[in-house]
């Protein structure tokens, strides 16, 4: 574990890191005919930051069998959220927020209703790099957008409402690849002041992270991409300690909840089976995703 109580990072270093690679993932994903998920914003980050590595790696066409994989896994799951969202929004949902954000390029990249407003929480030097970006990139948001330069370990609810999110409407909550990178008590305290800050008629898409005692396992199967010796192994990035059974904790407080995993996604949803794999990719295809509703 290389993390401590407090810290902090910008885009290329730490979980920062992280992000960027999944962005590279995307520009992976984005570069396939077709692309399970269309962000072409995903390059231009890359390239901006700098890494040689990611940039090497977004590069090279012929991609290798864990390239491949990668650019898919990261196109299933990025697609899982894009068609949480165009949901929502179309079930009326004019409020929506993403608990650590990183490169979401989501604002510009979906279509959203006139009336609409994303909020985008993260750390402030991620969020410095990412509008610099797009304010080179002359990029326009489709929805109106609104960042949060917080930590999801503080009082992030407080600064979500002092932006001007109302408690008293619908929101569209989204929580990718962020859950492993929390303490189990930041965890449950997220989720504490989710639900407070829930009407009727919210909703929550969420990527469940390896349960206690299987950090190690799943970081191994998760391919190199960008990976060059100078960064930590994602698994010192990860709590492992105990966390309530989040699926569980939400039925119980009037959420209705629906479970998916990665494959079903991946062949059922979107009709891009993965192929036969080596066994170290097999725990990363037992990714599990679900939704949730706010019924009372």
């Amino acid at each position: 574990m290389s993390r401590v109580a407090g810290d902090t990072w910008d885009i290329v270093t730490s979980v920062g890191f992280t992000a960027l690679a999944v962005c590279a993932s995307r520009a992976l994903d984005a570069a396939l005919d077709p692309p399970l998920a269309n962000d072409d914003y995903a390059a231009g980050f890359v390239e901006a930051a700098g890494e040689p590595s990611l940039i090497a790696a977004v590069a090279n066409t012929d991609m290798t069998s864990a390239a491949a994989f990668n650019a898919q896994w990261v196109g299933v799951r990025t697609r899982f959220f894009d068609d949480f969202f165009t949901r929502a929004s179309g079930s009326g949902v004019r409020q929506a927020v993403i608990l650590a954000a990183g490169l979401d390029s989501r604002a510009y990249r979906l279509a959203w209703p006139v009336d609409h407003t994303l909020f985008e929480i993260d750390q402030p030097r991620v969020l410095e790099f990412k509008q610099q970006v797009l304010d080179l990139r002359g990029a326009v948001p489709a929805t109106r957008r609104v960042t949060i330069a917080t930590d999801l370990r503080e009082d992030w609810a407080g600064a979500l409402v002092s932006a001007g999110f109302d408690p008293n409407q619908p929101t569209a909550w989204a929580l990718e690849g962020l859950l492993p990178y929390l303490p189990g008590a930041a965890q449950d305290a997220l989720f504490e002041r989710l639900d407070e800050l829930s009407a009727v008629g919210s909703q929550i898409a969420a990527e469940l992270g390896p349960a206690p005692g299987e950090i190690q396992e799943f970081a191994d199967s998760m391919p190199a991409i960008g990976q060059d010796g100078t960064q930590p192994p994602v698994a010192d990035l990860w709590y492992d300690d105990p966390r309530a059974d989040t699926k569980m904790w939400l039925a119980q407080r009037n959420w209705d909840v629906t479970g998916t995993d990665l494959v079903h996604l991946a062949a059922h949803e979107y009709g891009r089976p993965f192929a036969e794999l080596p066994p170290v990719f097999e725990r990363l295809l037992r990714t599990k995703f679900f939704t949730a509703t706010r019924t009372g």
